[in-house]
């Protein structure tokens, strides 16, 4: 595998794009219900349905209780496959009354190890969305890896195309300071290169990682 440093990747981005301000939310309830939302949907649909959520006075942690999963589902259908999205909020919201005491603050408080393993017991919630809560949520330092993040370091081949989530997520933490804000801007900033240059199809001019290419551009998985 080649070597590349992706601290100096990250400080390329930066200079490139600056600060991101993400994840963008007034509340770590609303980072947790949003990291649900945007499951396999663009992030303005979320901004609708958490819009939606707000004026329904549904984003606080007694509302989700009691709200029934089909009157969520018809506020949160901007984010699409809302009924599927609404259960997974539900089974998160029953989850943390069931086993840690209905206490939102509380469980959120866990350590890194025990909120991931609280997480990744729910119903829905996979690794992405587990990392993105504990990230942005919980502030605990942990690297969420996303398409994005697969595709532009695959692409220069700084990870193996056969790399998981597991695979990716250890090789960027070991070669970074375990940094919350760091790690925060580092996965904005490669959401924000991947929006705009390394789309399905690569848009590699005036990337500012394009000097970092293998000499052939651009590579893809055989």
């Amino acid at each position: 595998m080649p070597t590349v440093s992706p601290l100096a990747v990250y400080h390329q981005l930066m200079k490139a794009f600056g600060p991101q301000h993400w994840w963008p939310a007034e509340t770590p309830l609303e980072v947790v219900v949003g990291a649900v939302l945007t499951q396999n949907t663009a992030w303005h649909n979320v901004e609708q349905a958490i819009a939606n959520l707000r004026a329904a006075d549904l984003l606080n942690w007694e509302a989700l209780r009691q709200v029934h999963a089909e009157e969520l589902a018809e506020v949160i259908r901007p984010a699409g496959y809302y009924r599927l999205k609404a259960a997974r909020i539900k089974n998160l919201v029953r989850h943390v009354y069931d086993h840690h005491d209905g206490s939102f603050e509380n469980w959120l408080a866990l350590d890194l190890d025990t909120l991931r393993e609280s997480l990744l017991s729910v119903n829905g919630i996979g690794p992405e969305t587990a990392d993105a809560i504990l990230l942005y949520a919980a502030q605990q330092p942990t690297f969420v890896v996303d398409a994005y993040t697969s595709r532009v370091f695959k692409r220069h081949g700084w990870i193996e195309f056969d790399a998981d989530y597991w695979g990716m997520k250890d090789w960027m933490e070991s070669h970074l300071p375990r940094d919350v804000d760091l790690f925060n801007e580092y996965h904005a900033l490669l959401v924000r290169v991947g929006k705009s240059y390394c789309q399905k199809r690569p848009k590699c001019d005036g990337c500012p990682l394009q000097p970092l290419l293998p000499p052939g551009g651009p590579l893809e998985p055989e």
